[in-house]
Parts: structure tokens; C-alpha cells; sequence
């Protein structure tokens, strides 16, 4: 017998067995490799993805309001915005423009964006009263008297509306509409054609890119969505190029906050605006930026290499000859000349003359 009063390996653990709790080192399923333990990295990933999804999923309502009919009578009214705004009949504030959207202010608009003094979330500020046209009678009348009905809405909660008009490919990139400018909830209604609001993407550029969505949530014409609570507050929203396949604008109805920050009517001159002016020429200010041309869906998913050879292209000319040969091959030197060079004057062929002039061409 040995020291420790077993005679037998076997009995040892027979008795060792007998003080663990049964099934307590049995797994349901075979263990592998690539088995992941419960608790795991990617399954908490997950379970937070989930949570997340239904926080965003009970801050969200939509009701499906509008029959065709009155969704034909609303467009009609829109493609007249449209039309006024090309016309030059609204004040300098009321239309933004952008490549495949256009922004059409009505009782408040703000700053944002390129337009910011400082950039960043917070910096946003309201236009001076005033500095936007009034909110069409047809909004009231054909829209938001509905949501009252609707009690979407309450009386008088509205005094800001914004018409967002999407060309094929058009967005709008992931934000927060400024809590420090607009109360909750936040309204809008779709036009003219189905598309999508996602949650939680991430954008990058050149050429464009966007994350998964943590919510995709479809959004039909005739559709009113209201956001509130996490889903407004807590995580950005966005409008994918792949999501806008026909034209499609939505009606966007908020109320200002009283202490909302506002801009000094002296301010206006430090933001990206033309001069306010009045007659013919603030018809001729407000001119269509956006060429006419059919928009191509795909058009946002190319990338945007023409600014890069430019740039090569111009280095390329201020170089010394012998630089030039070694940095770029005679392929694509010689085709990128070609293709943006105009006209060279005539310099000798000496290593010390000084660098051509060359004449680019604006696209």
C-alpha cells in the first residue's frame, strides 16, 4: 500500500470522481480549435451589436399616412419649390446646394458643415430671423395638419421645415441632428420614391465607402418616420449612394428650442455665402449649380483620381527632366500629359532652361 492509502491509480480516481459534481468538466459540444468559449470576444461583439439594435428599434415609429394620391399632390408642390428656387425667388439662405441634393430651409435654417465657423458637433447656430422663408402654406395644410390628426405631432409643435431633395447616388452623411438646436421629436416624411435610413455607419472617401449599418430600416413613400430617445440622440443617421437608386425627397418637420445659440446678423459675412442682394442679381446668384445632366447611380461608388493626376501631372512640370524620368513611368507620364496639357510654350531642350508653362485644362 502506498503512502497516500490507495493501492491501485484506479481507486484514486474513482474517489476523486465521486467528490466533483457530476457533468461538471462535460462540454455539450465537441471542443475544437476554432471553438469559441462562451464569453468570448466576438460573442459579446455581438450581444452589444443586438443590444444596441433594440435601443435604436424603440426610439423609432413610422406610419404609413399618405395614399398615392396625396403623395402625387405633396411632389407636385415640391418639383414647385424646385422651380422657385431656380428662379431666384428665395432669400440667399433658404437653398443649399450640394452634388445630387439640394436643401430647401423653411421658418428656421441653421448653419453646419463647410458652413461652421468652427467646425466640429455644437458649433451649429441659427440664421438670424428672417434669413429663410417662411414655411409654405401647402407644408401646413397637406402635411402637418395630417400629423396632428395623426397626433404623430402636437398642435403647433412645428416651426422648421426642410425639404432634402436626392438625386440617383445622392446621401447625406452619418450625424446627430444638433441637440443643443432641435427638440425631439424628429419628423420626416418620404417622396416620390422607396429608400433607406441607416444607423450607425461609418463614411469614408476617395473613392466612397460606408460601414455596416447597426439598424437598416426601409422607408417607403408616404411614410412618416419619427425618431426619438436613443435612436435621435445616441447614434448617427445617414442616407446611403446605394439606397437612393430614383429621385426621392423627404420633408423634415422640427421645433427649435428657445435657447437654441443664434447668430448676429453681423456674422453672416463670415460665412461661405454670396452677398445679399435683390433683383436680377440675386436671380443670377441663386443659378443651379448642378449640371442637368442625367445622374448615374454609380456615379458615387467610382474612384476619384482626377485631382491626384492633376496634382502629378503639375509636379511633373516643375520637376527637373532627369527627376521626372526617374518618378514616373513614360506610360503614364506621357498619357496624363496628353490627357490634361493644352497648350506648352516653346523652351529649349537644355537641362537648365527653365520649367515649361503649361496650361490646364478645368474639368
Amino acid at each position: 500500500m502506498s503512502v497516500s492509502g490507495y493501492t491501485d491509480l484506479r481507486e484514486k480516481l474513482q474517489s476523486m470522481s465521486a467528490i466533483v459534481p457530476a457533468g461538471a468538466n462535460k462540454r455539450k459540444h465537441p471542443a475544437s480549435d476554432t471553438e469559441e468559449e462562451p464569453g468570448s470576444e466576438a460573442e459579446t461583439h455581438s450581444l452589444a451589436g443586438e443590444e444596441e439594435a433594440r435601443k435604436v428599434r424603440s426610439g423609432i415609429r413610422q406610419v404609413k399616412l399618405f395614399s398615392p394620391e396625396e403623395c402625387e399632390r405633396i411632389e407636385a408642390k415640391i418639383d414647385e419649390v424646385v422651380s422657385r428656387a431656380e428662379k431666384g425667388l428665395y432669400r440667399d439662405h433658404t437653398v443649399d446646394r450640394a452634388p445630387l441634393r439640394n436643401k430647401y430651409f423653411f421658418g428656421e435654417g441653421y448653419t453646419y458643415g463647410a458652413q461652421l465657423q468652427k467646425r466640429g458637433p455644437g458649433q451649429e447656430r441659427l440664421y438670424p430671423k428672417g434669413e429663410v422663408d417662411d414655411i409654405p402654406d401647402w407644408v401646413h395644410e397637406l402635411v402637418i395638419r395630417r400629423l396632428v390628426e395623426q397626433k404623430v405631432i402636437p398642435e403647433g409643435f412645428v416651426n422648421s421645415a426642410v425639404i432634402n431633395d436626392y438625386q440617383p447616388g445622392g446621401c447625406i452623411v452619418s450625424h446627430v441632428d444638433p441637440i443643443h438646436i432641435f427638440e425631439r421629436p424628429i419628423v420626416s416624411v418620404s417622396f416620390f420614391s422607396d429608400s433607406a435610413l441607416c444607423f450607425g455607419c461609418k463614411f469614408q472617401f476617395k473613392p466612397i465607402r460606408v460601414s455596416d449599418p447597426v439598424v437598416f430600416l426601409p422607408v417607403r413613400r408616404g411614410s412618416v418616420t419619427v425618431l426619438s430617445g436613443y435612436a435621435a440622440d445616441e447614434i448617427t443617421h445617414c442616407i446611403r449612394p446605394q439606397d437612393i437608386k430614383e429621385r426621392r425627397a423627404v420633408v423634415i418637420l422640427r421645433k427649435t428650442r428657445t435657447e437654441a445659440p443664434r447668430l448676429e446678423t453681423q456674422s453672416l459675412g463670415n460665412i461661405y455665402q454670396p452677398e445679399r442682394l435683390s433683383g436680377s442679381n440675386r436671380q443670377h446668384i441663386l443659378k443651379p449649380k448642378r449640371s442637368h445632366r442625367k445622374a448615374d447611380p454609380d456615379a458615387a461608388h467610382r474612384p476619384r483620381i482626377l485631382e491626384m493626376d492633376k496634382e502629378e501631372n503639375r509636379r511633373s512640370v516643375l520637376l527637373p527632366k532627369q527627376r521626372r524620368r526617374n518618378q514616373f513611368s513614360s506610360e503614364n507620364y506621357w498619357r496624363r500629359s496628353y490627357e490634361y496639357v493644352d497648350t506648352y510654350s516653346e523652351v529649349g531642350d537644355d537641362e537648365g532652361s527653365p520649367p515649361r508653362k503649361v496650361k490646364m485644362r478645368r474639368h
